[in-house]
């Protein structure tokens, strides 16, 4: 993450973009580094110790449902009976899964809860970049929302993993720049632009084919095995957010 930081302000400073955040806007942009980047990152981090990387896209990627969710009870939107199947869905996944884990190694059921609150985190901060009005572009939120991530993350690294550093392999240093290069700047300012002009749920369409390639590659990359129930929870996953994403008329969604 570091590495992107410096990465956007190379960028920032050639094209002459303002670094500046407003003083009303510093506690706002503050408060979207919670579940944007701290609870998404630290959690799914963690989590993906305990589970296939196919797993964890599936599990990560119901963030659509819980920004729904978290939109009904914090900003009381409506809740439309595409919104119920979804969750539905969602949680049946979920279920499936948890099953599998349950009858595997005593750890994962840890990853699963791990990795769904790094979700919840996220559907959070989406929720709340959508209604938080902000004057800063995308790119100067993107780095300071990393600028404070980063020393929170190297913290809880010093105290959790201190044991563990060591030199990264070529193999590690590629995912490295991979991450904070294409993922870090990149894919975070385009999602954060997205965040911030369309409805959360609307958002979400962006994300939809994120779990099938997580699971596709962790198959191809990784060797790992595609189980009855991986496979049921991905089609109810991508079933869930397509009811809940298709365009739709208010009479046609009055039924709540």
């Amino acid at each position: 993450m570091a590495i992107g930081i410096l990465a956007i302000a190379a960028y920032m400073t050639l094209r002459r973009d303002s670094f500046h955040v407003r003083s009303e806007e510093r506690a706002p942009v503050l408060r979207l580094v919670i579940g944007n980047m701290i609870i998404w990152h630290v959690f799914a981090i963690y989590a993906i110790k305990f589970l296939t990387s196919g797993r964890a896209a599936i599990l990560g990627y119901t963030m659509p449902v819980w920004a729904m969710l978290i939109g009904v009870v914090l900003y009381r939107d409506r809740l439309t009976w595409r919104g119920l199947m979804g969750v539905f869905l969602a949680l049946s996944a979920t279920i499936l899964l948890a099953m599998d884990e349950f009858t595997s190694l005593v750890g994962q059921p840890l990853g699963l809860g791990l990795m769904l609150f790094a979700a919840f985190g996220w559907g959070l901060g989406t929720v709340m970049m959508n209604r938080t009005p902000l004057s800063i572009s995308n790119t100067s939120l993107t780095l300071w929302m990393m600028v404070v991530t980063v020393p929170i993350l190297g913290i809880l690294s010093v105290i959790l993993e201190f044991d563990q550093w060591r030199t990264p392999t070529v193999g590690e240093w590629g995912a490295i720049f991979y991450n904070a290069l294409l993922v870090f700047c990149i894919c975070h300012i385009i999602w954060f632009r997205l965040a911030r002009k369309l409805p959360p749920v609307a958002s979400s369409l962006a994300i939809m084919l994120i779990p099938i390639v997580g699971v596709g590659s962790g198959a191809w990359a990784l060797n790992e095995t595609l189980g009855v129930y991986d496979i049921a929870a991905l089609g109810l996953i991508v079933l869930a957010m397509s009811i809940v994403l298709l365009p739709y008329t208010k009479k046609e969604d009055a039924l709540l």
